[in-house]
């Protein structure tokens, strides 16, 4: 983005809401990615935050991933799973202060591409809709969960999706709260997007600069 890695704006992002440790889940480009982000740790005057990195010998999946850390690193506690390919301006603090399991969604103008989140009118996820071919508003996954390790303990080692497999199920029984974010959201993965995103630098519109 403009000479600088994408990476950078969101770590900056995501220490400035408070986040204090953070757990890089790797496979493709890892060395390359560990390199970066410990010359940008070390470059940081107040460096009051750890990182750590765990590098899958094959793609786990989104789920996958994040069993087999919760395993490796025996984690007992809830903690926060972000994307890193996702802009949101802020969202950690709402997610921390509301039940979990529990997922931030965000409305946008076309959710064809994403697929919609269903609640109810006590905020818990009813279902995730499929994607639709028409563009149409709705309220999507912001790509930020606070989860319960508990959901994971189950896992033998298999190829799984976070969104596909887990969420649903939590859904049907009732177990996974969401969050309303009305924030900036910009999914690179797309050049219309990337492109939008590297505007919003130029302009010095992200909340960072």
């Amino acid at each position: 983005i403009n000479g600088r890695p994408f990476l950078s704006f969101q770590m900056e992002n995501w220490v400035s809401q408070g986040i204090t440790d953070f757990i890089f889940l790797l496979h493709y480009e890892a060395p390359k990615i560990i390199e970066f982000i410990k010359q940008w740790h070390a470059l940081k005057e107040n460096r009051n935050f750890t990182v750590e990195f765990i590098t899958e010998e094959k793609p786990l999946g989104t789920g996958g991933s994040i069993a087999n850390a919760v395993q490796c690193l025996k984690l007992s506690s809830s903690f926060f799973v972000t994307n890193a390919d996702t802009w949101l301006d802020s969202g950690f603090m709402s997610l921390r202060k509301s039940p979990f399991p529990s997922i931030a969604i965000t409305k946008v103008k076309n959710a064809s591409r994403y697929g919609t989140v269903i609640t109810g009118p006590d905020n818990y996820v009813e279902k995730f809709a499929e994607k639709v071919p028409d563009e149409t508003p709705g309220w999507i996954n912001a790509g930020i969960s606070h989860l319960d390790p508990k959901i994971f303990l189950s896992w033998k080692g298999q190829i799984c999706s976070l969104e596909a497999d887990y969420f649903p199920k939590l859904a049907m029984q009732r177990n996974l709260s969401s969050v309303r974010l009305y924030k900036n959201f910009i999914d690179i993965g797309i050049p219309e997007d990337y492109d939008r995103f590297c505007k919003w630098v130029q302009k010095g519109q992200t909340t960072i600069l």
